[in-house]
């Protein structure tokens, strides 16, 4: 069996996604199916299946485990690029690998959205080994390098890990009152909107990096109250710092993506990130 579109890490949120749109177009690896430590099992499923293009989903995200689990951290988001990018070059195919808004933690503000041409600045086993992986699948001339920020939409049945609107959900139903960081500002986004620009981009061959999330931008605590709001939840909400909320590993204070570079393609339009909430909030509920 071959398809012009090979996804790996497709039992996550967006690989699933892009499986769903583009239907017999594409053939969709999850973990079990292909491990992409493997650098010798790598090379011969692609040689086999000779994709016209690879979309790597797949990664490495508990942030704050990664901060003692580096070898799988940086084994998923940095030497397993480096494989695909290899197998990729072998049969001269287009990678498309996904990064994150999270190379700019470094920074403590910011005075307007993060360009591509803005140099990164990761801090932490997680942003750092993603960076890495730029830079690895930059090494195939036919690459893109994608980077979103707050991923979230319909997860597959007995998904081990949720997305941020969900665990919101499901504490609105549990508790009376929920403690929200509210000094990090970023654009959550909603997975079938990025899946479509992706799909857009891999059509072409304007290789280089992009920036795609929704429009707009907005604070944790403001975004949770807009969840909640949509959802009709009654719920009191506390603002608390980062530094507070005490996580293990660093988050960007100000991690905005400047999607003007992708825009300027002409590629299907980002909506803003509420529209995109409204959009998912429907769909659980239809």
């Amino acid at each position: 069996m071959t398809a012009p579109y090979l996804i790996t890490g497709a039992g996550g949120q967006l690989g699933s996604e892009l499986c769903r749109q583009l239907g017999t177009a594409a053939i969709g690896l999850p973990r079990e199916e292909l491990d992409l430590a493997d650098h010798a099992a790598v090379l011969a499923r692609i040689d086999e299946l000779r994709p016209r293009v690879v979309i790597n989903t797949a990664a490495y995200t508990l942030v704050d485990k990664a901060e003692q689990e580096l070898g799988p951290c940086w084994t998923i988001n940095a030497a397993a690029v480096g494989h695909l990018a290899e197998a990729c070059r072998r049969i001269d195919a287009t990678l498309v690998q996904i990064s994150t808004d999270y190379v700019f933690a470094g920074y403590t503000s910011h005075g307007k959205p993060w360009r591509e041409t803005d140099p990164p600045r990761p801090v932490g086993q997680y942003a750092s080994s993603k960076l890495a992986g730029e830079a690895l699948a930059a090494t195939c001339p036919r690459h893109f390098v994608v980077r979103t920020c707050g991923l979230y939409g319909q997860l597959r049945p007995g998904a081990k890990t949720g997305n941020f609107v969900n665990t919101m959900l499901r504490l609105g139903r549990e508790r009376d009152r929920l403690r929200i960081v509210a000094d990090q500002q970023c654009t959550p986004s909603y997975v079938p909107h990025v899946a479509r620009a992706i799909e857009f981009l891999a059509a072409t061959e304007a290789y280089g990096l992009y920036h795609v999330t929704n429009a707009g931008a907005v604070r944790w605590y403001d975004f949770a109250a807009e969840i909640f709001r949509q959802a009709g939840i009654s719920i009191e909400l506390e603002a608390i710092t980062t530094a507070e909320y005490g996580a293990p590993a660093p988050r960007p204070a100000y991690s905005v993506l400047d999607t003007s570079k992708y825009s300027a393609l002409g590629g299907p339009e980002l909506p803003d990130w509420r529209a995109g909430l409204a959009e998912y909030l429907a769909l659980r509920t239809a």
